[in-house]
């Protein structure tokens, strides 16, 4: 474990992420800063998608910390095999994927356009804490050159 990097705080009884050979897999991260969720409510379909990108983006950047505190030395995020997006929609809301290019765009930003894989984006009725959005990845590791 990369003892360095600092971890997302959990909010129950789970890790941040977990590791199974070159693959590791994030819990749920939403968007919040030092353990205090900073985006709540719902994301509205009348509202522009714009300003729900830095709820987005700071989840993930989450989840991003929570695999990098998996890489042990000279490794490094390889792909992101799997991004889930969950969106706390109201009901009529129908830009899933549009939110999810947030999440999308800051990890090829981060790890390069070769870095993503495929990308799942569901509206829910409700996330933990009232959370604006959740997001969860699957990553594969590979040495550093």
């Amino acid at each position: 474990m990369n003892q360095h990097i600092m971890q997302p705080i959990p909010q129950g009884q789970y890790l941040p992420a977990i590791r199974h050979d070159n693959l590791i897999y994030t819990s749920g991260m939403t968007p919040r800063r030092d353990g205090k969720l900073i985006y709540s409510g719902k994301i509205k379909e009348t509202s522009s998608v714009e300003i729900y990108r830095d709820a987005v983006q700071l989840a993930t950047k989450n989840a991003i910390l929570s695999v990098q505190g998996c890489l042990k030395k000279n490794e490094r995020i390889s792909v992101i095999l799997q991004l889930t997006v969950y969106l706390n929609t109201e009901e009529d809301f129908s830009k899933h994927s549009k939110v999810a290019d947030y999440a999308s765009a800051l990890l090829i930003n981060e790890l390069g356009i070769t870095s993503i894989g495929s990308r799942i984006a569901i509206g829910v009725a409700t996330l933990p804490s009232n959370a604006l959005v959740e997001i969860a990845l699957v990553s594969s590791v590979a040495k550093r050159f």
